[in-house]
């Protein structure tokens, strides 16, 4: 076995790349952060310590997105996640983007502040990231529209992406009503067995959310 996956079952980021393994039934070892000796693997590799981070084969490959890519060239599987028709291959890249910069960025933003001490809390910033999750729910709804998928009929690197995005964005800031074409997706994408996968290894570390999970997923 040439992979070897540092990630956290409850990491959004590290979702994403399980939900791309898990798609084309990868074989790989999965290293769970959490203990002194993977997090110190961790960091000889990568001292950032941001995770997930793949090895493969003595190379280390970092950031969600690129290790996607990675295993799309050099493990390909039956589920193509980029295009290799270019113009749809940035389609999907847009809406990788999207989902990071746009819904992931925003969510994390009022994750983390709960955490802080009262003292240190930002209310400003928090309303500002509740305000870019409205619109960009909003955009996506529109954008949705006619679609299965967030770039058409078919399950791609976009929906990586977007399935933990939306997951635990709904729980930060529920999506809502207005925005039906949202709601049914992100159904869509927790029916998605890859993702379903996902999602029930990280069931036992609910507790740990700062902002309560909600019973509902």
């Amino acid at each position: 076995m040439t992979l070897k996956l540092y990630a956290h079952p409850f990491s959004s980021y590290c979702q994403k790349v399980l939900t791309a393994l898990y798609e084309n039934d990868t074989p790989f070892e999965y290293r769970v952060l959490g203990d002194e000796q993977s997090g110190a693997e961790l960091e000889a590799l990568w001292p950032i310590k941001r995770f997930p981070v793949l090895v493969d084969d003595g190379r280390t490959v970092m950031e969600a997105t690129i290790i996607i890519e990675h295993l799309g060239l050099h493990h390909p599987g039956p589920v193509r996640l980029i295009s290799e028709d270019l113009r749809e291959a940035l389609d999907v890249r847009l809406m990788d983007r999207f989902f990071d910069n746009y819904v992931m960025t925003p969510m994390q933003k009022i994750v983390a502040d709960r955490i802080r001490s009262e003292g240190d809390r930002d209310s400003y910033g928090v309303a500002e990231a509740r305000a870019m999750l409205d619109r960009a729910y909003g955009w996506l709804d529109r954008t949705l529209a006619g679609r299965e998928w967030a770039t058409g009929g078919t399950f791609s690197l976009a929906d990586c992406a977007a399935a933990p995005s939306l997951f635990y964005a709904d729980w930060a800031h529920p999506i809502d009503e207005a925005f039906q074409r949202v709601r049914d997706y992100r159904r869509r994408l927790l029916a998605r067995p890859a993702f379903a996968r996902a999602v029930d290894e990280a069931r036992p570390y609910r507790p740990f959310f700062p902002l309560g999970a909600p019973d509902r997923d």
